[in-house]
C-alpha cells in the first residue's frame, strides 16, 4: 500500500451548534472551535471535520445550503473560518468540512432561479417533471412522505430524496458537476485538508424514473431499492475525483451506506474515489424497513461479528473510517451497552476496541468523555425531523404515544446534538445565553472540565489509547498491521490480534458485566494499557474483570 499521510491520523468530528458558543446566541460558532484548539491538541486529535457552516435556512442543521461560498452568521465570518484552518494548521490539525452537493436549499439560487424560469438553464440542475402527469415514481423520502413536491407556482414538481426544501441537484448535467468542482477548488485552494462526502450514493439514480413494490401501507418504497438498481456513480466520483480533490492530496472520507459488495476497491482501494469511507456495519445492524420503532438492539456477538466482518472485508483493500457515533446517530455507549452496564469502564472498553483496530479512527464531539443519551420526556423536547417522522411511522403503526417516544428517543439524532458538556456549571458551559437544544443534566457529572485533570477519567483513557496509536514503537503495526480475530467463539469475548512481520499485539475485551477468563496466546506479554486498575494472569490464562479491556504486546509472534 502506498502509505498516504492520513493513514496515522486521529480525526474528530464537531458539530459546531453544539460545541461551544462565544457569543451567548445559544447557538455555537466557529470562534468557540477556535478557543478550544488547545483542548483538541492536548486530546491528540489530527483532523477536525466541521459539519456545515455554510449559508443554510437550517430545515435539516446546515444539511439543506442556500450559498457553498458563504459562512453562515450563525457561526461568524469567512475571515473566523480563515482564522480556524490557519491556527488548526499552526497545531498540525487540518480542517475537513461536509461536501453536501446530492442536494441544495430551495433558497439556492439555483432554484429559486429555476422556480423563476423552469424551462430555463437552472430548470435543468434539477429533476423536474409536468405535475399533470402525476409522480414519477413511487419512492419514499429518508424524511418520510413522496420524493415529489409542487414547485411554487408552476406546473412542475422536483425531486427532493430527503427534506422537502432539500432539492436534489441533478448529476447527469455536466454544469451543475462544473459548479460543484468550481466550488471544491475554492475550498481547498483556502487550505482545507479535505471533505466529509454527505449521502453521496444518491447522486446517481436509476433512471427512467419507476415505480418499485410497496413495503408500507403508505403505498411507496424505500429509496433503497431504487439505489439497488443505479449504475454508473463511479463515472461521476472518478470524475470528482481527478478534477477536484487529486490535485491537493486532499483527505475524504464517504459516507456511502449503499455500496454494491463488489465496489469497496472502488470507493477506498489505492485508486479508489475516496482516501477512506465510514464503516457502518454494526450503526445498520438491526434497523427495520418498518421504521425505529421495529428496530432490533445489538448485542455484543453482534457487535463482534460486525467488527470482524468489515476488517476482513477492508483488509486487503484500503483503510474502514472507524465510528462509534456521529451527529446522526445516537450516542455509542447507550446504543452499544446493555442498559444498566453504561460505566466508565465499559465506555472505555468500547473505547479501546474502536481506536486499536485497522482503519482511521473518527471520535465525536463528547464521545472522549463518554457522554450519553438524553432522556427526552416529551416529543416536543425534539428538534430533529427525522426523529419527528419516525414518532409519526411508530404511532401509525399502532404504538401509545409513550412508547413511541421510547422507541424513537433510543435512536434520536438529538441525542448527539445536545450541547457539548464542558463543566458542571450552568448550560454545561456551552452558552451563557439560551442554548438551542436542551443540555443533558448528567454534565454535572460528565464534564471535561473534571475529566481532564483526573488520571482515571475516559478522556484521559482516550489521550492514552490515541498516544499509543502514535507511539513510534508501536505505529507502523498498529497503522498498518492486519487485524487476526482471536477466541472468535468465546461468548462476549473480542479479542484481536493487530500483527506484521515484527510485531504482534494483543487487544482482549471482556463485553459483558461477569469476569471471564481467556488463555493467552504467549507466556510472555508486556501490558500497553489497561482499563482497570490490575491484570490477573495465572497459568497461561488471565481473567478478564467485567467491560476489562487489555492491551498486550506478545514477546514472541502468536501461533495463528
Amino acid at each position: 500500500m502506498k502509505k498516504k499521510w492520513w493513514h496515522d491520523k486521529v480525526a474528530y468530528q464537531i458539530y459546531p451548534k453544539s460545541f461551544y458558543d462565544t457569543n451567548g446566541d445559544g447557538i455555537g460558532d466557529i470562534r468557540g472551535i477556535i478557543e478550544k484548539l488547545d483542548y483538541l491538541e492536548d486530546l491528540g486529535i489530527d483532523i477536525l471535520w466541521i459539519s456545515p457552516v455554510y449559508l443554510s435556512p437550517f430545515a435539516d442543521q446546515g444539511y439543506d445550503i442556500a450559498d457553498y461560498y458563504q459562512i453562515d452568521p450563525r457561526f461568524g465570518t469567512m475571515k473566523d473560518m480563515d482564522e480556524l484552518i490557519a491556527k488548526a494548521g499552526s497545531r498540525g490539525i487540518r480542517i475537513l468540512m461536509d461536501l453536501v452537493v446530492n442536494h441544495c436549499s430551495d433558497e439556492h439560487e439555483w432554484f429559486q432561479k429555476a422556480i423563476a424560469d423552469p424551462d430555463g438553464k437552472y430548470g435543468k440542475y434539477f429533476y423536474l417533471e409536468d405535475a399533470k402527469n402525476g409522480l414519477p415514481c413511487n419512492w419514499r423520502s429518508y424524511f418520510g412522505g413522496p420524493c415529489w413536491d409542487a414547485l411554487p407556482g408552476t406546473d412542475k414538481i422536483y425531486l427532493h430524496v430527503f427534506h422537502k426544501k432539500q432539492p436534489d441537484l441533478n448529476w447527469e448535467n455536466p454544469e451543475v458537476r462544473e459548479e460543484i468542482y468550481k466550488n471544491i477548488n475554492w475550498w481547498l485552494q483556502k487550505g482545507l485538508g479535505g471533505f466529509r462526502i454527505d449521502a453521496i450514493i444518491n447522486i446517481k439514480k436509476a433512471l427512467p424514473f419507476k415505480n418499485y413494490a410497496p413495503d408500507r401501507e403508505d403505498g411507496l418504497s424505500s429509496i433503497n431499492h431504487m439505489l439497488e438498481e443505479a449504475e454508473g456513480i463511479g463515472v461521476f466520483l472518478e470524475e470528482m475525483k481527478h478534477r477536484t480533490f487529486e490535485k491537493y492530496d486532499a483527505f475524504t472520507v464517504g459516507e456511502v451506506f449503499n455500496a454494491k459488495p463488489d465496489e469497496l476497491a472502488d470507493f477506498i482501494g489505492e485508486n479508489g474515489h475516496f482516501s477512506t469511507m465510514f464503516d457502518f456495519r454494526s450503526t445498520c445492524f438491526g434497523s427495520s424497513p418498518k421504521g425505529w420503532y421495529d428496530s432490533l438492539p445489538i448485542t455484543p456477538e453482534d457487535y463482534k461479528n460486525c467488527c470482524f466482518e468489515s476488517q476482513a472485508e477492508a483488509a486487503d483493500i484500503g483503510f474502514y473510517a472507524n465510528v462509534i457515533e456521529n451527529h446522526d446517530e445516537p450516542r455509542g455507549v447507550s446504543h452499544y451497552l446493555p442498559e444498566g452496564e453504561v460505566n466508565d469502564t465499559s465506555k472505555k472498553m468500547l473505547a479501546t476496541i474502536s481506536l486499536m483496530l485497522r482503519g482511521i479512527p473518527f471520535i465525536y464531539q463528547g464521545q472522549e468523555l463518554g457522554m450519553e443519551n438524553m432522556a427526552f420526556s416529551s416529543i416536543d423536547e425534539i428538534d430533529d425531523v427525522n426523529t419527528k417522522n419516525e414518532y409519526k411511522t411508530a404511532l401509525d403503526a399502532g404504538l401509545s404515544e409513550e412508547d413511541a417516544l421510547k422507541a424513537v428517543s433510543r435512536y434520536s439524532r438529538d441525542n448527539a446534538r445536545t450541547p457539548m458538556q464542558w463543566t458542571d456549571g450552568p448550560n454545561a458551559g456551552f452558552t451563557t445565553g439560551k442554548p438551542w437544544l436542551l443540555v443533558n443534566p448528567n454534565h454535572v457529572s460528565i464534564n471535561a472540565a473534571a475529566q481532564v485533570k483526573d488520571p482515571a477519567s475516559v478522556y484521559t483513557y482516550y489521550k492514552k489509547l490515541i498516544a499509543l496509536r502514535k507511539n513510534e514503537d508501536y505505529k507502523q503495526t498498529l497503522v498498518y498491521g492486519k487485524t487476526v480475530p482471536y477466541l472468535k467463539e468465546q461468548k462476549n469475548i473480542l479479542s484481536f490480534f493487530r500483527q506484521d512481520e515484527h510485531q504482534t499485539l494483543l487487544v482482549a475485551a471482556n463485553f459483558q458485566s461477569k469476569p471471564q477468563s481467556i488463555k493467552l496466546p504467549c507466556s510472555n506479554y508486556r501490558v500497553l494499557l489497561n482499563n482497570c486498575d490490575q491484570i490477573a494472569a495465572d497459568h497461561g490464562s488471565v481473567l478478564l474483570e467485567g467491560y476489562q479491556a487489555v492491551i498486550l504486546e506478545c514477546s514472541a509472534p502468536a501461533p495463528l
